[in-house]
């Protein structure tokens, strides 16, 4: 791995950019669908040096912000149970229910524990045998394996007080969902590369091919995501629709045998809701018969749910790319990073966090 200065030269930024300008000759439309990529593009202001016209659509590649409302309130009535330790990655606590969130609810005295990997909380289970551990298992295909590995481990242990709720979702049915919206502007996509090293690029190939449109897996850097973007544009003046791989240093096309291995062993593919957006058929993971004893979701009856958003927050809009924060007419007033409506507000790969940390402000009219 070279260091990471090399990817954040500002020579060879402008020259990338001379490049593209010289290379659009239509106002294009791209989604980037990794958060982390929309973090990188607002961050460093790429997305405002585009050729005239050029836009950067920021789709729903934040985990965090697409978990079901449902999950969340699941979760937090888990938690609330005596015996019970919730543990969680540490941008999921601040993330608002239907009428508050871990952190708030850790504050009132019940077990909500951050971890840094899914292993941790199977060790914790392992010490604490008299507690119930439940780990809130989030993510798309990057954090899937990591998930399985850790139910593999905890079966190979016995152990019969560790589980998942689990609401992994998975990227190419979210990217086939906003292409068949006949309102998609999409015209070709910077596909997320920590995606790709897990999963590789096979999955994409027939909706690059199904729906004309370009998919270059690109990584995270600057010039990363400059030189992506120049690939989807020579691909568009070309009249080509492929998937080409400009993250070479970490990904393959077969991505990585062992990680889908386990991924396959322990879940299958199910339907799954996604916050802001809705159901989408074959979007999801849950975990297989064998491994069903693990999941927590039927371990917990909590009863009834009735999760309800924020009248104010229109985080569907945003993760879909149909509007921007900016469009919102609560951010930046009543949804703060402090005081979040919506998970792409508190999420550290929520657009609506980008815009803010960016200082992006609301287009004031003119009279």
């Amino acid at each position: 791995m070279k260091y990471l200065d090399e990817y954040r030269d500002p020579v060879l930024a402008r020259r990338l950019l001379d490049e593209l300008r010289g290379a659009a000759t239509r106002p294009w439309r791209i989604m980037e669908v990794c958060g982390g990529q929309t973090h990188t593009l607002v961050r460093q202001g790429i997305d405002e040096l585009l050729p005239a016209g050029m836009r950067m659509i920021h789709g729903p590649g934040c985990p965090v912000c697409v978990t079901p409302l449902e999950t969340l309130d699941r979760a937090m009535a888990i938690a609330a149970r005596p015996g019970v330790t919730l543990t969680s990655f540490g941008d999921m606590l601040r993330v608002p229910g239907t009428d508050t969130d871990l952190l708030s609810l850790r504050a009132r005295g019940a077990d909500v524990r951050v971890v840094y990997a899914p292993m941790d909380a199977v060790r914790l289970a392992a010490g604490h045998p008299d507690r119930e551990v439940v780990f809130l298992a989030v993510g798309f295909e990057t954090t899937a394996p990591a998930n399985a590995t850790a139910v593999l481990h905890a079966a190979r242990l016995g152990l019969t007080n560790f589980s998942m709720l689990v609401s992994h979702v998975l990227v190419p049915p979210a990217m086939t969902a906003l292409l068949d919206d006949p309102g998609c502007e999409v015209q070709a996509f910077l596909a997320a590369g920590h995606v790709c090293a897990v999963m590789g690029w096979t999955e994409y190939e027939p909706i690059a091919a199904r729906y004309g449109v370009p998919i270059v897996v690109t990584g995270f850097e600057p010039l990363d995501l400059l030189e992506g973007i120049l690939m989807a544009v020579r691909q568009l003046e070309a009249g080509r629709a492929e998937v080409e791989n400009q993250y070479v240093r970490a990904v393959r096309r077969s991505g990585n045998t062992a990680a889908r291995d386990a991924v396959r062993r322990v879940f299958q593919v199910t339907d799954r809701a996604w916050r802001g957006i809705g159901e989408l058929p074959g979007s999801g993971l849950e975990l297989t018969e064998e491994y069903r004893r693990f999941d927590a979701a039927r371990r917990f009856d909590v009863g009834g749910l009735r999760p309800v958003e924020d009248a104010a927050c229109i985080a569907g809009a945003i993760l879909t790319g149909a509007k921007l924060p900016t469009d919102c007419a609560a951010y930046g007033t009543r949804c703060t990073p402090r005081h979040p409506l919506g998970a792409p507000m508190v999420s550290s790969e929520g657009t609506c966090a980008a815009f803010h940390a960016a200082g992006r402000t609301p287009a004031r009219s003119t009279p």
